[in-house]
């Protein structure tokens, strides 16, 4: 379907995993769903968390798979067929360690860069020519390459102050992308989020 979009944050269901880092992608399609008054809703089938905002004449659908971070290729790509969705109809949103917290990075394509849910979709789709927000979630230095507990674990809280800002400017992205293209999105809205200024005692 030409005027279909599909955007899917990427994240992990259950309370465990809610409000961590990891979830930056759900934490991302909700606050789409709250600005956009677009009612949640489960489709069991598909097996993906649901809302529908029609917007600037495209028939848009923002989704939360309930697969898993890593197995989240297979309800994207359920999505896409039964929406017929093409993949230049589709962007991700999905957390990145390798970016500072705080930055955004939007791109028409690329590869995973080690993420799985990323590797997932690429898989699943036979493609990687699929848009994708990233969001950086930073790391920990002295952790190296172990970074589980990091991703997996939540936001302190001025970490929480900044990535508010970010989930807003991100949403202002997406937004742009559906109204102007990828190409005007990256222009406006790639790079790093100002964290709000703290009071001196």
């Amino acid at each position: 379907m030409e005027n279909a979009r599909l955007v899917v944050g990427l994240g992990n269901p259950g309370s465990d995993y809610a409000r961590t880092r990891h979830n930056a992608g759900f934490l991302l399609a909700e606050t789409l769903a709250d600005r956009w008054q677009a009612v949640w809703r489960m489709d069991e089938g598909l097996r993906v968390r649901l809302a529908r905002s029609d917007r600037e004449g495209l028939r848009c659908w923002l989704a939360e798979p309930m697969t898993y971070m890593n197995c989240s290729g297979t309800a994207v790509a359920a999505m896409m067929r039964y929406y017929r969705v093409s993949p230049e109809g589709l962007m991700v949103l999905v957390d990145d360690a390798d970016l500072p917290l705080g930055e955004l990075r939007m791109r028409p394509h690329g590869g995973a860069g080690g993420h799985h849910g990323l590797e997932s979709v690429t898989e699943h789709l036979g493609t990687s020519d699929y848009a994708r927000l990233r969001l950086g979630i930073g790391r920990q230095p002295e952790a190296g390459r172990e970074i589980a507990a990091h991703v997996l674990g939540r936001f302190s809280r001025d970490e929480a102050t900044l990535f508010a800002k970010v989930l807003e400017r991100a949403a202002d992205a997406v937004t742009c992308w559906l109204e102007s293209g990828i190409v005007t999105a990256m222009n406006r809205f790639n790079g790093a989020v100002v964290a709000p200024a703290t009071k001196e005692s």
